[in-house]
């Protein structure tokens, strides 16, 4: 090891916990599986353990690279999606250069991520802990404490927790972004229509990843609206731990309700699906179609809605990306054909030309958005958005050490 990663990784030695963690998602998983099936799909739920060994074995790398300095204690506010990986980004990686993490866990989820902790935490024997407590006493207890500060859910909930923020804390907020989907008049549309279901039906569409608005351009659009229908017809819905199903029951009950009046309000524009069995949890995979003209209300689903928009020119598109409302939700963008507009929309987001999000997502690599309700950092009463790695944050913003090396 070399001599500046002596000086920044005080902590070294704790690698191999993470070795172990990563050795045990490997060869038990099918226990890991019993637990995230409670809340993902069979396919997301698998890609979600890979996606999570692949960024532990990265973790010695991405600190080395990054040289964050050695911190006392960090708290996390964890998300209700993606457990396992979030436990790895938030709670074992930064355990390379933060002596103590404290997190709290979703209250939607709070079951399931006791049960991993419970399982890892005897893997890894680091002084990780789960602090099974109200928001306000994590927030006494633990928060008005730390040096750093995650928190993973709502802009409207971050901006609460920012404002008890000390100036000498750093704060890191991950949020949702729209993640606009563009496919242009010289797109390859099988592709383009492949790739959006993907992203749309992972997880049946739990996941922030997922584009919340598809944009055609009107020359293609009913071309497009034909390639997706037929496809989408032949999805099957299936339980949770069913390796051949295309969509399975939603978990949020929360989103059913919501889905359920957006649906009734907007039926006009429904060109397949609409139904929703509050017994089974099963929502159809469901296509909205419109044109800007309509201005129809964009939302983040989390759930399998293909809400597919037709814009005229590249004026338009342009003006509608350009505004207050998709800026302040800026986090990645997927491109297919119309090329030129590259440019343009790396200046705020994550883009992915002819690939989608979760192809270019890698959990030692920064990334996010531009957009200040998608995520931020707050340190020093100054706020920036910006694409987002944990450890380069550290490294660029705490530069003096918090604890004795």
């Amino acid at each position: 090891m070399n001599l500046e990663m002596k000086q920044h990784a005080v902590y070294s030695e704790r690698y191999e916990s993470i070795v172990r963690c990563a050795d045990y998602l490997t060869t038990n998983r099918e226990e890991i599986l019993s637990i995230l099936a409670n809340i993902s799909s069979y396919r997301a739920a698998n890609a979600e353990i890979d996606s999570t060994i692949r960024t532990l074995q990265g973790a010695m790398r991405e600190v080395e690279t990054s040289g964050p300095a050695c911190q006392e204690l960090m708290s996390v506010f964890m998300p209700s999606n993606v457990i396992l990986y979030s436990y790895a980004l938030y709670l074992l990686i930064p355990s390379l250069y933060v002596s103590r993490i404290e997190f709290r866990a979703s209250s939607h989820v709070a079951e399931y991520v006791s049960m991993l902790h419970d399982k890892l935490k005897d893997i890894h024997q680091l002084p990780i802990s789960h602090l099974q407590v109200s928001q306000k006493a994590f927030l006494t207890n633990s928060v008005n404490r730390a040096n750093i500060v995650v928190f993973t859910g709502t802009y409207q909930n971050a901006e609460q927790i920012k404002k008890q923020m000390k100036k000498e804390q750093l704060y890191v907020f991950f949020g949702q972004g729209i993640n606009p989907f563009i496919i242009g008049p010289d797109a390859d549309l099988p592709l383009a229509a492949e790739d959006v279901i993907r992203m749309r039906l992972f997880n049946s569409g739990q996941d922030c990843l997922g584009p919340d608005i598809i944009l055609v351009h009107h020359s293609i659009a009913e071309s497009f609206k034909s390639l997706l229908l037929d496809k989408v017809q032949a999805l099957t819905f299936g339980a949770n731990d069913d390796p051949n199903a295309n969509y399975s029951p939603i978990f949020y009950k929360d989103t059913l309700t919501a889905m359920s009046e957006y649906f009734n309000n907007n039926d006009k524009y429904i060109i397949y699906g609409g139904g929703i069995d509050f017994r089974t949890k099963k929502m159809e995979p469901t296509i909205l179609y419109s044109t800007l003209e309509d201005e129809l209300e964009i939302m983040e689903y989390f759930s399998p809605v293909f809400n597919v928009v037709s814009y005229r020119d590249d004026e338009q598109l342009t003006k509608l990306i350009g505004s207050s409302y998709f800026c302040e939700r800026a986090m990645g963008c997927s491109l297919y054909g119309s090329e030129h507009l590259s440019d343009m929309l790396q200046k705020k987001h994550t883009l992915t030309i002819n690939q989608t999000l979760e192809d270019v997502e890698q959990g030692n690599k920064a990334f996010g958005g531009y957009g200040t309700m998608s995520n931020y950092i707050f340190y020093d009463m100054q706020l920036v958005s910006k694409p987002i790695l944990i450890s380069e944050i550290v490294a660029e913003y705490l530069s003096e050490k918090k604890v004795d090396a």
